[in-house]
């Protein structure tokens, strides 16, 4: 029987939406199992997730470090899907206690606390995985592939967004209604809430498609009175000299949560929207723009080999996650057999990408504090 890895999890109770998703995102991948875990602060709703997912009740902590302390040399990964301001201690000392990390975004609440992360796992060479789960759908995956086959030509422009409207109540509540809220609270979300929260999946899914670091940007954000930016408008400037426009808001009414990706080339150009994952439309210069399908045909990159449903049965956003968890997860399992793992398994977001998304939100905070002045990123 093939090896199974074992995991725990931290946060993602019974009434957390992204801990509910890692979990049935990992129940697809049957080479890891889920043992033990620490899923709230509150004792009572602790106890009710553990006996919902069947994790032995001696295995059940109410502390991190306990937990980390316990379980070293037992578990191989653990899974950290708590509200931001967790993410660091959380990260931190399981890292210190020799386990392999799979943690929600973003990363941390400031730059210092990134590179931290990111130098405990480079010294202690342990996996460190972060889930900006949209690079796991199949056609952005195809979208890289293509635009590193030179199909688009070069990259002259970039113009992408992430609308949705669950903030909009806030705009006619009050702020004490508001301050229950975490995500709005700079306690519990640091500098940033809308650029953090969903710009950072922007920056990393840009990057990720087209190889494209961000070498300067100029922002606006709107608050509208509140604590922190619930709107965010960027201009941006590519290590390739190309430039590019990022819209990112939580207060749109009638918008789902939408990202829509655009990538323009000098030989034709590429689109995505996440809410029609299965789909990529590929525009040629003098040619009909085509619609390419998941699973269909006239795409010829091995990326369309990781499709996991036949064309007409779509796929969507456990299956991101899930894809993302496939790729971590082999190559853990290669690194604890000796093996070295692939170039298709290393395809996840590592720590690395948490640290940049981390630089990214801050670099637009401080441009739209600053009247819009230009900010260089590292």
């Amino acid at each position: 029987m093939a090896e199974r890895l074992k995991y725990g999890q931290v946060g993602g109770d019974l009434k957390a939406l992204i801990g509910e998703c890692h979990r049935k995102a990992l129940g697809m991948e049957p080479r890891a199992e889920l043992v033990c875990g620490c899923f709230s602060a509150i004792d009572e709703l602790n106890d009710e997730c553990a006996e919902a997912y069947h994790v032995d009740p001696s295995r059940v902590y109410y502390d991190t470090e306990e937990m980390a302390k316990a379980e070293e040399g037992k578990i191989d990964f653990v899974a950290i899907c708590t509200p931001n301001f967790v993410h660091y201690s959380a990260a931190k000392v399981f890292l210190e206690h020799g386990i392999n990390v799979m943690c929600e975004k973003p990363l941390t609440l400031t730059i210092e606390e990134a590179e931290d992360l990111q130098r405990i796992a480079k010294e202690k060479d342990l996996v460190f995985a972060v889930d900006y789960c949209y690079s796991g759908y199949v056609m952005p995956k195809v979208m890289k592939q293509m635009i590193a086959r030179g199909d688009i030509g070069d990259i002259i422009s970039v113009n992408a967004d992430y609308m949705e409207g669950c903030f909009l109540p806030l705009l006619s509540e009050t702020e004490q209604v508001n301050s229950r809220i975490w995500r709005t609270d700079p306690k519990y979300s640091g500098v940033s809430n809308t650029c953090a929260d969903d710009g950072t999946h922007v920056e990393h899914l840009v990057n990720y498609v087209t190889g494209l670091k961000v070498k300067r940007l100029l922002a606006t954000s709107d608050t509208f009175g509140k604590k922190l930016d619930l709107n965010d408008n960027i201009i941006l400037e590519y290590d390739n000299g190309a430039h590019g426009a990022y819209w990112f808001s939580q207060v749109l009414c009638g918008s789902p949560n939408e990202i829509n990706l655009r990538i323009y080339g000098t030989k034709g150009a590429l689109e995505w929207h996440q809410t029609k994952p299965d789909e990529l439309l590929f525009s040629q210069a003098g040619k009909a723009t085509q619609v390419l399908y998941r699973s269909g045909d006239g795409i010829d990159v091995p990326a369309a080999g990781l499709a996991r449903m036949p064309l007409g049965h779509p796929e969507g956003y456990y299956l991101s996650i899930a894809n993302v968890y496939r790729s971590f997860v082999s190559t853990i399992l290669k690194r604890k057999a000796g093996e070295t793992p692939t170039e298709e398994d290393l395809d996840f977001p590592t720590v690395d990408d948490g640290v940049s998304g981390v630089k990214f939100f801050h670099a637009v905070v401080e441009s739209a504090k600053n009247d819009s002045k230009w900010v260089e990123l590292d």
